[in-house]
């Protein structure tokens, strides 16, 4: 009876601490936000528990719908998730660039981030902080000129596989659904140049574990984004698709950690092996010291890579999907491209290093491509400090998501968005334009560290894809954006590929 009574004791004890220390300053929190928020930015109606989640039928539908609230002008509008956390939408360029200018970090508290990190781990995409300073410091030198311009033959090699790929589909006069081999041509840019790692991936196709691992776990994200319950660890990690996603992590984790392993050796047997070839991603991860002569330990060079991989091969096979849809949607601009690569590069066979500088209207075509179709739809931060945005001071804590696909489709940003106008990044029309109102990259401090060989990437793609095909729409089949960790299309994205008389 003793023991029952001081067990007792300890549970009211137990209870009444949890209350004072756990619920009470939640629920101060919450009421603070409310207060400071719920007035100041356009939203839709807030149910008590489930917040805005229940109107979140699908992301796509979700844009869709909220555009209303930016119609008066507004810079930004706000939606709760379920009862604890509300999130901010910055999808105009003056409240896009007051978050962008920062060096806030990720959000890791309910703004989808956190559900990357069993994957990805504490890499440059969601770390922050001092680690996040040194670690971008490290890995800088990676993508500097020198080590990007070897990478331009590897980019050749592979668009050659794609477009026999491609060829071999289009038999018969079918159309092809683009983004599966395009992300297998960037993933296989991925392993070759961040690694060194040669595989027949374009050849194995779908087929490939680790694309179809890759392609599973982003869709696992995006579910359990959207499933409130899933939100907590415990209940996922119990949950069919916590645990698929628990040995998907594992499996992906042991691709990179093999080739890590592989890699060290071989350096540990040949240490001059660094001055015999080209260094890649993977070289730089392994030799990288900061100032007091640390390097990266092994599960940073882990994260890295499997960051680099899936940030590098994920948004750039968005990118060039939609790029090639855009080509075959507009067939002015398509044979306006099609002039400026003839003109930049010949009738040679590769496209060369000097040959990406003497391209003038394609760069402006890929902007304005990815101006509609942004790879990454959106990236959220979470304040640890208060800021300012659209003149309302919110509070420590809250989320601030930038939305580049709906910014980019603002017509208080942007006149007549949903126009195809290549011109809009002429140099005369562009001159004056706040840069922070086109951002595919992300900008300010924390922008996309691998965007000039993203871009470099696209363009040798499309270079070589325009001078051998004419790409035209599947009407019987239309595209559809759908947003989600990258932006894809509802259903596939199906184009038509024929050959060009004078190839």
């Amino acid at each position: 009876m003793i023991a029952l009574g001081i067990v007792g004791v300890f549970l009211i004890a137990l209870a009444i601490s949890v209350f004072v220390f756990k619920v009470l300053p939640l629920a101060r929190t919450l009421r603070k936000w409310h207060t400071g928020l719920d007035d100041k930015f356009p939203h839709f109606p807030i149910h008590w528990l489930w917040g805005n989640l229940k109107q979140i039928k699908s992301i796509k539908t979700f844009f869709e719908d909220t555009m209303v609230l930016l119609k008066d002008g507004s810079q930004a509008y706000m939606f709760w998730i379920g009862f604890y956390r509300p999130v901010v939408v910055a999808a105009h360029h003056e409240s896009v660039k007051a978050i962008l200018k920062t060096s806030e970090p990720k959000a890791k508290g309910g703004g989808g981030y956190e559900f990357l990190l069993p994957w990805l781990g504490d890499g440059l995409l969601v770390s922050d902080g001092k680690k996040w300073e040194r670690n971008r410091r490290l890995l800088t030198p990676a993508f500097h000129f020198d080590i990007l311009q070897p990478y331009v033959r590897v980019y050749n090699q592979v668009a050659q596989t794609f477009m026999r790929n491609v060829e071999s589909q289009s038999k018969g006069g079918n159309s092809v659904e683009v983004f599966a081999p395009a992300g297998l041509a960037t993933l296989d840019t991925m392993l070759q140049c961040a690694l060194s790692y040669k595989d027949d991936i374009q050849e194995k196709g779908q087929s490939h574990p680790y694309v179809k691992a890759v392609i599973r776990l982003s869709n696992l994200v995006l579910a359990r984004s959207l499933n409130i319950l899933h939100y907590i660890p415990f209940i996922y990690n119990l949950s069919a698709n916590g645990k698929e996603f628990a040995k998907l992590c594992q499996y992906v984790h042991k691709f990179s950690e093999d080739i890590i392993m592989a890699r060290k050796k071989a350096l540990e047997s040949d240490p001059e092996l660094l001055n015999k070839r080209r260094l890649d991603f993977l070289d730089i991860l392994l030799s990288a010291r900061d100032d007091a002569g640390r390097g990266l330990t092994d599960q940073e060079i882990r994260d890295e890579v499997d960051t680099f991989m899936f940030e590098g091969h994920d948004t750039t096979s968005s990118a060039i999907s939609w790029c090639l849809y855009t080509l075959a949607k507009y067939p002015a601009e398509q044979q306006k491209v099609l002039q400026d690569v003839q003109q930049a590069v010949g009738d040679k066979n590769e496209v060369e290093w000097d040959d990406l500088a003497k391209l003038k209207y394609l760069p402006m075509f890929i902007r304005e491509s990815m101006r509609l179709f942004p790879p990454v739809p959106v990236v959220s931060r979470q304040l640890s400090q208060s800021l300012v945005i659209d003149g309302v001071q919110i509070p420590k804590g809250v989320i601030v998501d930038i939305n580049m696909y709906q910014m980019h489709r603002n017509a208080n940003v942007w006149p007549n968005p949903m126009e195809f106008d290549t011109e809009r990044f002429s140099l005369d029309r562009a001159a004056g334009r706040d840069p922070y109102c086109f951002v595919p990259f992300s900008a300010g401090p924390r922008n996309c560290i691998g965007q000039n060989f993203a871009v470099n990437e696209i363009k040798v793609m499309l270079c070589q894809v325009v001078r051998r095909f004419h790409i035209e729409v599947d009407p019987a089949k239309p595209a559809v954006p759908s947003p989600e960790v990258v932006l894809r299309a509802e259903n596939g994205l199906y184009l038509k590929f024929s050959g060009r008389k004078n190839t």
